[in-house]
C-alpha cells in the first residue's frame, strides 16, 4: 500500500539522530539518510509538507512503479528521500570526475533511472533535479564506489554533468513476420 500525504505530514529534523525525517502523523516518522551538513537551514526546523512537496512526491509514486520493478514500501522510501533531497538538501557542485562518459547522449528528465559508470561498477541512479547542464541524482544501487576510500550508499546524492549517464538498456523484443 502506498502512503499518500495529508495535512499532518511534516518535516522534523532528528536531534537524536542528527538527521532530517518525516513526521507522517502521530505514531509514524520517516527517517532520511540526510544529515545536518547536507541540509539547508530550512531543513533544520519543523515545516509543513507542502503542496508542491506532495506534488513531487505523488508524481514519483506514480513513476518509479512503471520503469523499475520494486515493492510498494520500497517506492515509497525512494519517493520520500528524493523529496527530501529535492527540496531540502544544499546545493552541489558537480563531481563528474568519478565516472566514466557516456557514449550516448541522453534526455534527462526528474524520476528518470540511468547508470553510472563508477571504477567499472555499473550504478543505477534516479535524477532529483534538473539542471541545464547537469543532476543531482540519488543513488538506487545499495551503494556506489567513488574511489578507494570513498563510497556513496543507497540512497545518497551526487551532482554530475549530463554526459555521465548511461541509459538503461531493455530487453529489446524481436517480431517475427
Amino acid at each position: 500500500m502506498l502512503l499518500m500525504p495529508n495535512k499532518d505530514w511534516q518535516w522534523e529534523y532528528n536531534e537524536d539522530y542528527k538527521q532530517l525525517s518525516i513526521s507522517l502523523g502521530s505514531e509514524m516518522e520517516f527517517l532520511t539518510p540526510y544529515k545536518t551538513k547536507a541540509l539547508i537551514p530550512d531543513a533544520l526546523i519543523t515545516s509543513e509538507f507542502s503542496v508542491d512537496h506532495a506534488k513531487f512526491y505523488i508524481n514519483l509514486l506514480e513513476t518509479l512503479p512503471k520503469v523499475i520493478n520494486m515493492s510498494d514500501a520500497a517506492v515509497v522510501q525512494t519517493a520520500l528521500n528524493a523529496t527530501a533531497a529535492h527540496f531540502l538538501l544544499k546545493p552541489q557542485m558537480p563531481k563528474s570526475w568519478f565516472f566514466e562518459i557516456s557514449q550516448e547522449c541522453v534526455y534527462c528528465e526528474v524520476g528518470k533511472l540511468f547508470n553510472l559508470n563508477a571504477n567499472g561498477t555499473r550504478v543505477l541512479v534516479m535524477v532529483v533535479e534538473n539542471s541545464l547542464q547537469a543532476a543531482l541524482v540519488m543513488v538506487l544501487s545499495k551503494e556506489c564506489p567513488l574511489s578507494e576510500s570513498k563510497t556513496l550508499q543507497q540512497f545518497e546524492t551526487i551532482k554530475v554533468m549530463h554526459n555521465r549517464l548511461n541509459p538503461l538498456r531493455k530487453a529489446q523484443l524481436v517480431v517475427a513476420a
